[in-house]
């Protein structure tokens, strides 16, 4: 079910649920490149992300389309505290990336982290994904402390961003 839609150019970003068959292909395929590149941990915490962390007022899944209506990237954004919230699921299909689908999602998903009330954004990523720390560098996000379930990972890289008020 789709229930917001923001467009740039041949791009539609909308919300979506964790059950729908798209959303869990691009899981599938984002989780299969994770172990790819981080075959030593194993660690399934990495890739857990629960139906109420992204429903109405806590949080949100986000899929990104192209012109065709391909499904071509995701992300999530769960709220951790009052005013804190954590980017999750950032992916774009190997074929698609490098055109900017990544920073629409991105964008999208701290929109929607400013409406849940957040002005701090967190995110953990790795160091074998140096497109993605590229992309959230180039976004604002600055390196900060470990936090959550990956404190004790050695293959995380902690980034946070302080959120302005939109206008």
């Amino acid at each position: 079910m789709t229930h917001r839609a923001v467009m740039s150019g041949a791009v539609t970003i909308s919300r979506h649920e964790l059950h729908e068959p798209e959303v869990r292909a691009l899981i599938a395929a984002l989780d299969a490149e994770i172990i790819e590149r981080y075959p030593e941990d194993r660690t399934a915490d990495h890739f857990r992300l629960d139906p109420d962390e992204v429903a109405p007022g806590r949080g949100a899944f986000l899929v990104a389309r192209s012109a065709d209506g391909a499904a071509i990237g995701c992300g999530a954004v769960r709220l951790l505290e009052p005013g804190i919230a954590e980017i999750k699921r950032m992916f774009v299909v190997r074929e698609r990336r490098g055109r900017g689908a990544g920073g629409l999602i991105l964008a999208a998903l701290e929109s929607e982290a400013r409406r849940l009330g957040a002005v701090r954004l967190l995110l953990e990523t790795g160091p074998r994904q140096p497109e993605a720390i590229a992309l959230y560098a180039r976004s604002g996000f600055v390196g900060t402390d470990a936090f959550g379930e990956y404190q004790a990972s050695p293959l995380s890289r902690f980034m946070e961003k302080i959120l302005a008020r939109e206008a």
